[in-house]
């Protein structure tokens, strides 16, 4: 299992100590060091089967400096995709990659579901 994170991050906080917690097994990657690329943003969309709009870190900084809430409506997904691409910090966090389930943030009950 795959565990993109931004370390300084409450909520990548929160998730990790919840997957040590009960005993999952992850390699963990720093979102903004190493960040997604355009094919693997592309394939994890594509399996996720969530809307693309849930990729977006839409509280962070750049989302809002971009103005990104008025402009997403009128890009195309691939446009979509470059622009994620561009900066780890435009991703939200955490994403778990697995063999059969992608999330998106963190929230507990949907993980408990998905991943137990």
């Amino acid at each position: 299992m795959l565990f993109i994170e931004y370390p300084k991050c409450s909520t990548c906080q929160k998730a990790k100590k919840w997957l040590d917690e009960n005993g999952f097994a992850y390699e963990s990657r720093h979102i903004k060091e190493e960040n997604p690329s355009f094919d693997e943003l592309k394939e994890w969309y594509e399996q996720s089967g969530m809307p693309l709009k849930k990729f977006f870190n839409t509280s962070g900084l750049i989302y809002k400096s971009m103005g990104l809430k008025d402009k997403l409506p009128t890009m195309s997904e691939e446009e979509q995709l470059k622009l994620l691409a561009t900066d780890g910090m435009l991703v939200k966090r955490p994403i778990i990659i697995s063999d059969n389930v992608i999330l998106t943030g963190f929230r507990e009950k949907e993980w408990t579901e998905k991943l137990k």
